[in-house]
């Protein structure tokens, strides 16, 4: 939480990001700020289309509900995803951010895509959300039966700074595969995606989100895409050797014109913040999430089954930020 400054804007630290943020709390029902010396809560986000943009916009609007009170006013700001909240956060811009358990797990260890820049010991968990499995969605016409059908095919492979590509580069060495292996390995953003496989631009493409999401909604009805299940020895290898992963089923009839159930694996998305924002802050996010969790869970079709006690533990990568653990013990979660 910090005080902003007096920027021409009226938007305080976070600047341009913070305006699209504002436009969509105001599509939310939630007041655009009056003064300059408001406090301010940034969240990070994902793909304006994503669920991370829909689940920042469902914590601001019970932050912002109650902002008489205890004088935080919530902003959302959609971002490249995952790696870049992490490293946006770290770098003091961002206040908390929306994160895939993988994503989390490596940034706190200092693995993976994190290991030239080192491990990030400050990084805290708020609590997780919901689960995301990876998707695959393939054009109708590609004659694609499985993931391996896509070899020397044109496949999107998630845009650079986002938990979606680095999950397929993750997916693709345990392969044996590279991106040379694909015709064409675009780097679309989540809400290009859809339309360029209607369009016949890519044969199909992979992203971790979750379900129902209007990301897969659109092409399965538009131009009848097919979900492709994502299994065999590499899969599960991921899923035996880190503690993140877990195989998950996309139900049967989800999606118009996929009348089967789609076997894959999958993370969780999680909320995190940093050592260094204070505990009343946290604390104050939590309660608005929590004290309102009905409200919450009817924000998005994803939270729907959302429960208070899975969210306190599963796929947090980091420790609990001390401001979430205050509150999850005041209400016995802990």
């Amino acid at each position: 939480m910090r005080t902003s400054v007096k920027h021409p804007s009226g938007l305080g630290h976070a600047g341009p990001l913070a305006a699209a943020g504002l436009a969509f709390a105001l599509a939310f029902g939630v007041a655009a700020p009056a003064q300059a010396q408001s406090k301010f809560v940034s969240i990070g986000t994902g793909g304006v289309t994503g669920v991370y943009y829909a689940a920042g916009g469902a914590i601001c609007r019970l932050v912002n509900k109650d902002r008489a009170t205890h004088g935080i006013r919530c902003s959302v700001e959609s971002t490249g995803g995952s790696v870049f909240n992490v490293n946006t956060i770290k770098a003091g811009e961002l206040d908390l951010g929306v994160v895939q358990s993988d994503v989390g797990f490596n940034a706190f260890k200092g693995e993976g895509q994190f290991k030239q820049a080192g491990a990030y010991p400050k990084l805290r968990s708020v609590f997780s959300i919901h689960p995301e499995p990876f998707t695959v969605v393939a054009r109708k016409d590609a004659n694609i039966k499985s993931f391996e059908d896509f070899k020397g095919k044109r496949f999107n492979v998630g845009n650079p700074g986002s938990g979606t590509r680095a999950s397929m580069e993750e997916l693709l060495g345990t392969m044996g595969w590279t991106m040379k292996d694909f015709a064409l390995a675009s780097e679309l953003r989540p809400d290009e995606h859809g339309s360029a496989v209607c369009d016949g631009k890519i044969d199909g493409f992979f992203y971790g989100v979750g379900h129902p999401s209007a990301n897969i909604q659109d092409p399965t009805t538009s131009c009848g895409a097919q979900l492709v299940s994502i299994t065999g020895p590499a899969v599960d290898k991921l899923v035996d050797k880190y503690p993140y992963y877990a195989h998950a089923t996309i139900p049967a009839g989800l999606y118009p014109n996929n009348p089967k159930e789609t076997r894959t694996y999958g993370v969780t998305a999680t909320f995190v913040t940093s050592a260094d924002v204070p505990e009343a802050t946290v604390y104050t996010v939590v309660k608005a999430v929590f004290d309102n969790f009905d409200d919450f869970k009817k924000l998005h079709p994803a939270f729907a089954n959302l429960k208070r006690e899975e969210m306190v533990k599963n796929g947090l990568s980091a420790p609990l930020h001390p401001g979430a653990e205050k509150y999850f013990k005041e209400k016995g979660l802990l």
